[in-house]
């Protein structure tokens, strides 16, 4: 006989079970990663002498300890002692892993910036006195060796395995508190932040705070994947975008670090910019894409491989540029003296050209000139400008052509970018001579079209697109 009730239930057991979410979506256990990894993170104090003469800790101005902002202002300001004419002390605070059984520790290059003695507690409550082997400012990775033997040590892995979304796990000393773990996911691979142009950071949602800084960050098989190294925020605290250097760029540092203290990086010797969605107009391009060279550097691999200015990037040895964040990394850890292949558009049409990777130089701060001569505006553009003097040449690093904008009025370079200061070099394919040969081709040029201006600037050239409105204002 049928039973409709009986068969009802049975329906019911059957759509429980099809809408059950699977074992596979529960949230992971990180108890067993955090119990044979915590022995491997280690607490990191520096103290760093502060003299009598330099900047005190402004009066009136109380910060309590353990803020986000305790270390910033400890180490510009000390501790606010100093008065009485004695030296006082500046503290900071972080976190590192042991890389090696024989004492071998990484952590980031600002957390023993200037440092005058590190200390490195162990779980067991030791603490012993780290002497630095090498530390790279470029890539905020420092080597650091303390004298003990059979140590924990953490198992490395591969980020560039690591997929977004992924599960990682942090651990560290936030604010001071040691062995603290945090979990979140990847939220996304190859980040370039303004100040890291050789690091393409591994972003996540892990809770990072200050003294989290060179702690490890691993994957759900107990493998580092990367160093914490940043946050993005506006408190000083955390606010859910944590940057993560991967571990193959540490390790490559650290490699160096060991065999000479100190790091080689591949060199191309180019300035290059993101293309905008006018600049590709302005090239003829379909879509954005790709790193636009906007300055090539004299006696540079590039000049000597046939590198121009307007040149865009699109591939570096196979790999694709797809924006100009992308390609620094790409040539940084390139070894020097090796020959790269480079696939770029230059007038429209595809070149290849092989280069000979150089050694990245040391930074230099540029000059930058004061002059203001006379000026001639430019009506169409909304700008005024100046020929450039021998002083202002040599100031500008400009050898030869460009002249020098005086002033910006409301109008369409204001609306590009442009401002007082700026050196004009080209505009399109049309290199700038002076004065006279610009006004003359201001009057040519097309209305309602994304231009390309090339301009140089006190930290470096750029391409700015500019559109004129029409062809007889």
């Amino acid at each position: 006989m049928f039973d409709r009730y009986r068969f009802v239930g049975a329906i019911c057991a059957a759509l429980v079970l099809a809408v059950s979410p699977p074992a596979r979506a529960q949230l992971p256990d990180f108890t067993q990663l955090v119990e044979q990894n915590n022995a491997a993170v280690v607490n990191i104090s520096t103290t760093q002498k502060v003299a009598a003469n330099e900047q005190q800790m402004p009066e009136g101005l109380e910060i309590p300890e353990g803020t986000p902002f305790d270390d910033f202002f400890r180490h510009y300001f000390g501790e606010g002692g100093g008065s009485d004419g004695q030296p006082s002390e500046a503290k900071s605070l972080g976190s590192g892993f042991i890389m090696s059984a024989d004492g071998y520790i990484i952590t980031n290059h600002h957390v023993v910036k200037g440092a005058d003695e590190i200390v490195v507690r162990l779980q067991d409550r030791r603490e012993l006195v780290a002497k630095i082997v090498g530390s790279d400012k470029r890539s905020d990775v420092a080597l650091l060796k303390i004298e003990a033997s059979q140590l924990p040590t953490v198992k490395l892995g591969s980020s560039e395995k690591l997929k977004v979304g992924e599960w990682v796990l942090a651990i560290g000393s936030p604010f001071g508190f040691d062995h603290s773990a945090t979990a979140g996911i990847v939220s996304a691979k190859g980040r370039s932040l303004p100040s890291d142009n050789y690091v393409p950071f591994i972003q996540t949602d892990v809770a990072i705070n200050p003294g989290n800084s060179g702690g490890p960050l691993f994957n759900l098989n107990g493998e580092v994947v990367g160093v914490n190294s940043q946050i993005y925020s506006r408190t000083g605290g955390f606010m859910g975008l944590s940057f993560a250097i991967p571990i193959e760029v540490a390790m490559q540092v650290v490699d160096q670090l060991k065999a000479s203290g100190r790091v080689s990086r591949g060199w191309l010797g180019v300035q290059i910019q993101d293309v905008t969605r006018e600049l590709a107009e302005s090239f003829d391009m379909k879509k954005p894409q790709g790193a636009l060279v906007s300055k090539v550097l004299s006696k540079s691999p590039a000049e000597a491989a046939g590198v121009q200015i307007g040149d865009i990037v699109l591939e570096f040895n196979g790999q694709a540029v797809d924006t100009s964040a992308a390609l620094p990394p790409m040539v940084g850890m390139t070894k020097v003296g090796e020959v790269a292949k480079i696939k770029l558009l230059r007038n429209g049409a595809i070149k290849e050209l092989s280069i000979k990777i150089g050694a990245l130089p040391d930074e230099e701060e540029p000059a930058m000139g004061t002059a203001e001569p006379d000026a001639v505006p430019l009506k169409r553009m909304g700008a005024s400008v100046a020929d450039l003097t021998p002083e202002l040449r040599e100031q500008f690093e400009v050898p030869r052509g460009g002249v020098l904008v005086y002033g910006v009025n409301p109008g369409p370079a204001y609306e590009a970018g442009l401002r007082r200061g700026d050196v004009i070099l080209r505009i399109q394919d049309k290199e700038i001579n002076g004065v006279k040969q610009l006004v003359e081709l201001e009057k040519t040029l097309p209305a309602g079209k994304s231009l390309a201006v090339l301009v140089q600037r006190r930290d470096g050239s750029i391409f700015l697109a500019m559109k004129l409105k029409d062809e007889k204002q």
